[in-house]
């Protein structure tokens, strides 16, 4: 008779970790609670496991499987083997996936009582198929003892350390690796391209008419490093909160947590390191009132991942504060006045952006045919109009703003002449109608003032601005 297959869980048959991921679940569910597994912990990883399976489901239809593993599996299968899963994860989520997939013929998993792992796992597999009466795939150092009590070893993933001690047992069968560029695909988590976004710190230095001082260049230049660091921190934290929300999106399935090109332990070290690093430069080298102004944004998004994304209106509204803060940390970066205009005509040219990136979701759900409010949102694909005419009024009083701002008695001390700034009314108009257009037609980023930085035709109209400005002045 042929010897079963016995394939790993965690690390192995997805690739990720389902404690961590149900705990991150439990986090986002119940961050006041945030302490609670502690509590469970100390009464073995065991009851932890137990406790967070009752509090945190997992949707396992669209946890990232290895196709590795699953054709060694059917390969296998075909050849008339057994097949079973035995993992240190807890019983729930493993008959869960065992039913999804319809691969397994037994189940061995953690239950309250027993955390099926290490050793534990070795001795339950040889009592119940006798010392090397199973083959066994599997990932971790963990899985050194059962690959030794095994018959066959499949190593998946594995370090070159563990591989290497897999491999002196001398019943490696064949090993499974799954390559990632690492470098390119921690670029993409950080979200370097969000970075661009952090120019919006250099507009109260271009609006104070004082770019040529090199000492507020640097002082710029240290704040786009610092402010980049903070948000790539916060973009981190949020994949890893979001793992479920993005595997369900038609495009956000192939972050790199999401998709489990990086594994959530990474992703648990670089955020606060991240964090660490942006705010001790920030505190070291620029004026104390930027981070002050940077742990307001790291505040108010935090609130927002956890609690204000999913609230409709209020959403859009800390969306259009987060771009408009970046401005605000500008001024104390350079240490110049924050005027009343530029706050007001911020925060109603990115409440207009903010709408344009809901629009672009609701209208995504609509053409898929969805009637249901959007997940981990608080709209419905029925809303859209009214997002539509909301973002297009807040875009254009962002012109009235402009407008007014040039029969302001401040600005003609400003401005040799600064009737010539009318110039850029109609840029505005002009570029706020096609950024609704465009989205309309389903041609925008999802992101769209990391678009507008990218778009030529949007760059063409802010050196425009600039020229304007310029010669105004």
């Amino acid at each position: 008779m042929s010897a079963p297959l016995v394939v790993d869980l965690d690390g192995t048959l997805i690739h990720s970790d389902l404690l961590l991921e149900s705990g991150l679940s439990f986090l986002k569910r119940h961050p006041l609670k945030a302490l609670s597994p502690l509590r469970w912990l100390a009464g073995g990883k065991a009851n932890l496991k137990s406790r967070l399976a009752g509090v945190a489901p997992v949707d396992v239809s669209v946890l990232p499987y290895n196709k590795a593993v699953i054709e060694l599996i059917q390969r296998k299968k075909e050849e008339g083997h057994r097949i079973v899963l035995a993992t240190a994860s807890h019983r729930s989520y493993a008959e869960q996936i065992a039913e999804h997939l319809g691969l397994f013929d037994q189940v061995l998993a953690t239950d309250e009582h027993i955390n099926l792992s290490a050793h534990r796992k070795r001795d339950a597999l040889v009592a119940e198929f006798g010392m090397q009466g199973f083959d066994y795939a599997g990932n971790s150092s963990d899985d050194l003892p059962v690959w030794q009590a095994a018959r066959r070893a499949y190593v998946v993933n594995s370090s070159g350390k563990i591989s290497q001690r897999a491999h002196s047992h001398g019943n490696v069968e064949e090993e499974l690796k799954h390559e990632v560029q690492v470098a390119r695909t921690w670029i993409k988590a950080l979200r370097m391209h969000q970075w661009a976004k952090n120019a919006l710190i250099f507009v109260p230095l271009l609006a104070s008419h004082r770019l040529l001082e090199t000492h507020l260049l640097l002082n710029g230049l240290l704040a786009f490093l610092f402010f980049g660091l903070c948000a790539s921190s916060v973009y981190v934290l949020n994949d890893l909160l979001d793992l479920e929300d993005d595997r369900h999106h038609a495009s956000k399935f192939r972050r790199p947590f999401a998709s489990g090109a990086l594994s959530i332990k990474s992703g648990l070290l670089a955020f606060p390191l991240l964090l660490l690093a942006g705010f001790s430069g920030a505190l070291l080298l620029l004026p104390w009132k930027f981070s002050l102004a940077l742990l307001a944004y790291y505040l108010l998004t935090l609130a927002y991942s956890f609690w204000l994304k999913r609230r409709m209106a209020v959403d859009v509204l800390v969306l259009a504060m987060l771009y408009t803060s970046r401005i605000i940390a500008g001024t104390f970066a350079f240490e110049v006045k924050l005027t009343f205009w530029m706050l007001a005509f911020s925060m109603f040219i990115f409440l207009s952006l903010a709408l344009v990136k809901r629009y672009a979701e609701l209208r995504d759900a609509r053409m898929k045919g969805k009637n249901q409010k959007t997940r981990g949102r608080g709209y419905y694909p029925d809303d859209l109009e009214m997002v539509s005419s909301l973002g297009a009024s807040s875009g254009y009083l962002s012109v009235m703003v402009l407008a007014l701002y040039i029969q302001d008695g401040s600005t003609a001390a400003m401005y040799h002449y600064p009737q010539l700034i009318w110039l850029a009314c109609p840029l505005l108009l002009y570029w706020i109608t096609r950024i609704w257009m465009l989205t309309h037609r389903g041609l925008m980023h999802d992101d769209p003032v990391v678009f507008a930085i990218k778009d030529r035709t949007s760059l063409l109209i802010g050196a425009c601005f600039a020229v304007i400005f310029w010669v105004a002045a």
